[in-house]
C-alpha cells in the first residue's frame, strides 16, 4: 500500500533542514515515494538550508506541481517559509491541495509565515513554532507537539524538535498506525514522543 503513496516536500534556501530531512527520511522509512521540490526562484535545485547543510531537490516545483500527490509537506525556517511565502505557484499548489482535500503538512515556521497571511485555512485549528505564536490567530492556535484538524487534512507542528511527531503523525495519516509503529520502533524515540506502540 505504501508504494502507491506519495508526498511532495517542499524546499528553498533557507528551510530548516531536521525539519525536511526528518520527514523525508521517516516517509522513506514508511515506503512512502517521496518528490523533493526546490521552490527557489532562480529555478536552483540545490538548496542552501537554515544552517548551511545542502540538500538537492529532485525537481523543481513547476516540474511536479500538478502531480499526484496525497500530500504536501512544508518544512520551517524562517527565511525557507518566506521564500514559500513569497512564491505564486507555491501558494496555488498549496491550495489545490487543500481543495481537493488532500492533507497539508506544515511545521514551524510554515503556518503563520505561509498558511495564515494567504488565508489559505479559513477554518483549521493549528501550531507552529511559540516564538511565531503571533501569527497565528488566537482562536486558531493549539499548545501541542502536533495538531491535526480532520475537518479540513491540515497536520501542524511546532519546530526541529517536534519533527519525528509531525512525520510520525503523517506516516499514520497516510499509510496507517501499524507503519507508524514499525517505523518509530526504529528510531529510539526520545521520551515523550508518541511511538505508536499502544
Amino acid at each position: 500500500m505504501s508504494a502507491n503513496v506519495s508526498v511532495l516536500v517542499c524546499l528553498a534556501h533557507g528551510t530548516e533542514e531536521i525539519e525536511a530531512v526528518t520527514a523525508i527520511d521517516l516517509l522513506a522509512r514508511a515506503g512512502i515515494r517521496v518528490t523533493t521540490a526546490s521552490v527557489n526562484g532562480d529555478g536552483d535545485r540545490q538548496i542552501l538550508c537554515s544552517r548551511g547543510v545542502r540538500l538537492l531537490a529532485d525537481s523543481r516545483l513547476v516540474e511536479v506541481a500538478d502531480g499526484h500527490f496525497d500530500a504536501i509537506v512544508l518544512p520551517g525556517g524562517l527565511k525557507g517559509a518566506q521564500a514559500f511565502h513569497d512564491s505564486p505557484l507555491l501558494v496555488e499548489t498549496v491550495q489545490q491541495f487543500h481543495l481537493s482535500g488532500r492533507i497539508v503538512a506544515a511545521i514551524c515556521a510554515a503556518a503563520g509565515t505561509v498558511l495564515v497571511p494567504h488565508n489559505l485555512f479559513p477554518v483549521g485549528n493549528m501550531t507552529g513554532f511559540p516564538g511565531l505564536k503571533d501569527k497565528i490567530p488566537e482562536e486558531k492556535w493549539v499548545e501541542k507537539r502536533v495538531v491535526w484538524d480532520p475537518r479540513v487534512n491540515l497536520l501542524t507542528s511546532q519546530g526541529p524538535g517536534t519533527a519525528m511527531d509531525f512525520a510520525l503523525k503523517l506516516i499514520d495519516l497516510l499509510v496507517g498506525k501499524e507503519k507508524a509503529r514499525e517505523v518509530a520502533e526504529q528510531l529510539v524515540l526520545a521520551a515523550g514522543i508518541y511511538a505508536y506502540q499502544d
